[in-house]
């Protein structure tokens, strides 16, 4: 039976890292803040920001939503934006994506001040992730994946790995820490010829093609880690990954659930995020 890397035990990890950093800001007057800009009511939306509300008053941290109408203008959705950056009270940013389409996504993201992007989609954070630097924050889903591999003492140095999917949310990113950790790195997509080759002859797979347990048991080989990183409705009701779980698990040494994996902790790597930021932010102010 495969080791299953469930999620609970890595976010309650990643809160206790952050406990002292947490007092420290309070004591100096600073209680950390998120703003959520949510643009209309889709369930995804509302589910993500649910979470991250929760994990928010689980840590400590506050956290304000800014709801918009599906039908808000440009101008409206560009002003909240702006108006959470501007706000010396908030030190970290959720723009909930994909934006209607009638909102230019490119500009969206653009108002956003790196210094608050805690969920990585600003160029320059994404830059950061590119080049190594350390500036700015990864997407947190990624980061995410490199968290539950660490807390299981999952190796990585020297690993083969193939990720699905080329996604700025979480293939290339997680492609590119995983290289920077000394990882063999193969990113596949749709076009990939020989897929299921690929990614059997990897030591580890992660899956973040988005689509529902499109992935069974020939695309993976015995004694694999597995991160499944797809979360959908399946067609009995019931939440689901990319991955055919039923299929893969008993080929698996390790593998994520869904729900219960990396989607567990990406709320706590945000929230972390936002505790950096503070941090970051309070650091600048005792300069002076």
């Amino acid at each position: 039976m495969a080791l299953l890397l469930k999620g609970k035990p890595v976010a309650d990890k990643l809160a206790g890292k952050v406990k002292s950093s947490l007092e420290n800001l309070k004591e100096n007057g600073v209680t950390p803040a998120l703003a959520i800009i949510r643009v209309g009511n889709k369930p995804d939306d509302l589910a993500y920001e649910r979470g991250a509300a929760k994990r928010c008053e689980s840590m400590g941290v506050a956290a304000r939503n800014y709801a918009l109408p599906g039908d808000a203008g440009e101008d409206a959705v560009f002003g909240a934006v702006s108006e959470a950056c501007r706000d010396s009270r908030i030190h970290g940013v959720l723009l909930l994506r994909p934006l209607p389409y009638h909102v230019n996504d490119r500009t969206a993201r653009a108002k956003l001040t790196p210094e608050k992007d805690v969920d990585g989609i600003t160029d320059a954070s994404m830059a950061g992730v590119f080049m190594g630097t350390g500036n700015g924050f990864s997407p947190c889903t990624a980061r995410a994946c490199i968290e539950i591999l660490d807390h299981y003492g999952i190796s990585i140095p020297g690993k083969r790995v193939a990720v699905v999917g080329r996604s700025l949310v979480v293939g290339r990113p997680v492609a590119m820490m995983l290289t920077r950790r000394d990882a063999t790195v193969t990113i596949c997509h749709s076009k990939t010829e020989n897929l299921a080759e690929i990614t059997r002859s990897a030591d580890i797979v992660v899956v973040a093609a988005g689509r529902a347990e499109s992935f069974g048991r020939e695309y993976f080989s015995e004694g694999q880690v597995i991160l499944d990183v797809g979360i959908h409705a399946g067609k009995d009701g019931k939440l689901c990954g990319d991955v055919k779980f039923s299929e893969a698990e008993p080929l698996a040494a390790a593998i994520t659930p869904v729900p219960g994996g990396a989607g567990a902790v990406t709320p706590s790597v945000l929230v972390v995020h936002v505790i950096k930021a503070a941090e970051r932010i309070l650091g600048d102010r005792l300069k002076f």
